[in-house]
């Protein structure tokens, strides 16, 4: 677990740069994943950050992540192209489209599926998304399950006086413009996409661990330039801003994902599907999963 230095500064710096690891999820489609894995297991109180694909589908061929369980925690599935259908034990069914966002609280325990859109898969075609998910507090963790299926147009969207940096914003604050979302704890979730050029400063509050995950292009952060590109995480030091910018030579425009929130402090067990702060925890969740006490998924 990494956590912020105890020395604050202005202005936040890079501290590392992981590039993302190339794996299969799900029933088979390609993430690139800059964590969990051997160079950072968490960044408290973020504990998985996957980048769904791109993948161009042919007709027939779109796979997603059929049945399955969680409790003690949350899922944020943010979808950039494609149709993916959501179903829970719950009885919730959705379609999430480009720009679209659901942010899920398993809480206590939920089963579901995520899979491509049926008329999606019959067609194919592009399939691009990003999954984060978010440890709850131990408060927190049996909670009952919710839901927050905030569709594109809902998004709060803001740009910069000159036109060259753009946001959308999930969770938190930026340009003047707050998220919708609701949050157990202080989050931001920012799309940031710059042109050639462009430049912002964002405040990140100070208590926050933060990082950027570039999707496509070239950034540079902190007040040293220190370059990100395409698939790559910079994990981010202490401070109050952070300086973002695409060189002025960049053929194309840049996208980054600026995640920040409050560390919990908790002890954290996890085990697949599971996160909880014991293992005594993580062994009930199991046995109430297999006693069919998180439901299932109705057929049709």
């Amino acid at each position: 677990m990494i956590m912020p230095t105890e020395t604050s500064t202005e202005h936040r710096a890079v501290v590392t740069v992981i590039r993302a690891e190339q794996t299969l999820e799900g029933g088979g489609f390609p993430v690139r994943r800059p964590f969990p894995t051997r160079r950072l297991r968490e960044l408290d109180p973020f504990l998985l950050l996957d980048e769904m694909g791109p993948v161009e589908w042919g007709p027939g061929e779109a796979l997603g992540a059929p049945d399955h369980p969680h409790r003690g925690f949350e899922t944020v599935t943010y979808l950039l192209a494609g149709k993916m259908q959501h179903r829970d034990s719950q009885g919730h069914v959705g379609v999430l489209g480009p720009g679209d966002v659901q942010w899920m609280t398993a809480g206590a325990g939920v089963v579901h599926s995520e899979l491509p859109e049926p008329a999606f898969k019959q067609t194919g075609g592009m399939m691009h998304g990003v999954q984060l998910w978010v440890n709850l507090p131990a408060r927190d963790k049996m909670m009952e399950p919710r839901y927050q299926d905030i569709p594109a147009a809902q998004i709060p969207e803001a740009a910069s006086d000159d036109g060259l940096v753009r946001v959308r914003v999930i969770a938190g604050e930026a340009l003047g413009c707050a998220a919708v979302i609701d949050t157990r704890i202080p989050i931001q979730y920012l799309h940031y996409t710059l042109q050639p050029g462009g430049s912002i400063e964002q405040t990140v509050p100070v208590a926050h661990n933060a990082m950027v995950y570039v999707l496509s292009g070239l950034v540079q952060l902190g007040t040293a330039g220190t370059p990100v590109r395409s698939g790559e995480l910079a994990h981010l030091g202490a401070g109050e801003v952070l300086r973002i910018g695409a060189p002025a030579t960049a053929t194309v425009a840049a996208d980054l994902l600026l995640l920040s929130a409050a560390p919990l402090h908790e002890p954290v067990a996890r085990h697949g599907p599971f996160v909880m702060n014991t293992p005594a925890e993580i062994e009930q969740a199991i046995k109430d999963y297999q006693a069919g006490l998180m439901g299932r998924i109705q057929s049709e």
